[in-house]
């Protein structure tokens, strides 16, 4: 089954490279664009894409106030920035408003295409420069994971699934573990999400450690 993208950039010609990029693709398909935050706010919750990418610089409503927004009506809608942005600030921000995903706008197509593929299937992809930046940060911070009773909100199956999370397993790595369907993991880690109210994998993983 192909990946339903849309695409969020005020920029046309870098939208049409965009829009080449995802119709040129085995395996994806262009769910549709938009042009900027409040077009999106529109558009996104018709076209219902399974991954947006999002520019953050966008004239009025920026990317990561229209993630937040969105994500809020759309839980199951996986979010990428797609920017030139590497400062901090900006990777944190996007990331706290729902984000799942992180890359350059100078990430050449095919690894364009494989971060999408590997936001699809579970992962949090980034590109390595941001990854590092997002490291540092818990470089100090305690890495045992918080008690039973502090994610008791969880079932069994769920505190299974979101420690497999938190050693960075794909959806079709923990599939294969537990004996049971991509989908069907798919389908808990939506619902872990809607329990432990975050929006995506590091918030999640973040709460496990208890950070």
């Amino acid at each position: 089954m192909d990946i339903s993208v849309a695409i969020v950039e005020d920029n046309h010609d870098i939208r049409n490279a965009l829009e080449q990029i995802i119709d040129m693709a085995d395996g994806y398909k262009l769910a549709g664009s938009c042009v900027n935050g409040e077009d999106a706010i529109r558009k996104i919750p018709l076209l219902r894409p399974e991954v947006v990418l999002m520019d953050i610089n966008l004239g009025g409503l920026n990317g990561i106030e229209a993630v937040k927004i969105l994500k809020e009506e759309l839980p199951e809608v996986l979010f990428m920035m797609c920017t030139i942005y590497e400062e901090d600030e900006k990777i944190f921000e996007a990331l706290n408003a729902g984000a799942s995903g992180y890359v350059l706008k100078k990430t050449a197509p095919d690894k364009l295409l494989d971060a999408i593929k590997e936001l699809y299937e579970g992962g949090a992809p980034m590109s390595s420069q941001i990854a590092r930046k997002v490291v540092a940060t818990f470089q100090n911070k305690m890495h045992a994971p918080v008690s039973n009773d502090s994610l008791g909100v969880l079932s069994k199956r769920e505190k299974e699934i979101l420690d497999l999370l938190s050693k960075g397993l794909l959806y079709k790595e923990i599939a294969d573990r537990l004996f049971i369907s991509p989908q069907t993991v798919r389908k808990h880690v939506y619902h872990i999400y809607e329990k432990l109210h975050v929006g995506n994998r590091i918030e999640a993983v973040n709460k496990f450690f208890g950070r």
